[in-house]
């Protein structure tokens, strides 16, 4: 399980010559850092004198951002398995006009997985990129650059993860599939980059 491995066994494992792990499970995994971070700046506000009146707020932020860290470190996992889905159903046999139709929707219907998995990635990073914002608000002063980093994290996980659902519906024949699922990535690429350029305004203020 790639999640299960040494920081450095994952790293040489994206390094080599095999398509997978490639930018998706990447994407995944730089999506859970940035939510890990907004984690870490939770804890550090809560149960601080100072911050006692926004330690609600921190342990409502610190139970979604944990949830969504799991949720996309899962995640990692699953963009490699959905790519080497895909693969196996280029395997298929193809020596029948009946065996060509089944392995032409089994690439379909393989293609269309790789692409929801990416779509999640960033539907995941936006719910993200929103908690990072209510503690670069309200968290631990502190800690400002790293919920800087969270953002910018973030931010690269969504538009990672973006270019991997592309890349899968160009060849997609579900037209309504296509249409829809381009029109989600430009309003959640918009949501997210415009909430990452708030942040970073944010962490400017404090840090001047």
């Amino acid at each position: 399980m790639l999640t299960k491995k040494p920081v450095h066994e994952f790293v040489e494992e994206v390094a080599s010559a095999l398509p997978a792990p490639g930018g998706g499970s990447v994407s995944a995994l730089v999506g859970a850092l940035g939510a890990a971070l907004a984690s870490m700046v939770c804890r550090l506000t809560i149960g601080k004198k100072k911050y006692l009146d926004v330690q609600h707020d921190m342990e409502v932020t610190l139970a979604r951002a944990e949830e969504l860290r799991l949720r996309l470190t899962d995640l990692v996992e699953k963009d490699t398995t959905a790519f080497q889905a895909v693969m196996n159903a280029f395997t298929l046999p193809k020596e029948t006009e009946e065996q060509k139709h089944l392995r032409s929707v089994a690439i379909q219907e393989a293609t269309k997985g790789a692409a929801i998995v990416p779509l999640e990635v960033m539907s995941h990073c936006e719910q993200a990129i929103g908690l990072v914002h209510t503690v670069a608000d309200k968290g631990n002063v502190n800690s400002i650059t790293d919920a800087g980093v969270a953002a910018l994290m973030i931010n690269a996980a969504c538009v990672g993860a973006a270019l991997n659902v592309r890349i899968n519906l160009g060849t997609l024949q579900d037209h309504h599939f296509v249409q829809t699922t381009q029109e989600r990535i430009e309003v959640i690429l918009k949501s997210v980059q415009g909430t990452a350029t708030a942040i970073l305004q944010t962490v400017e203020q404090k840090l001047s």
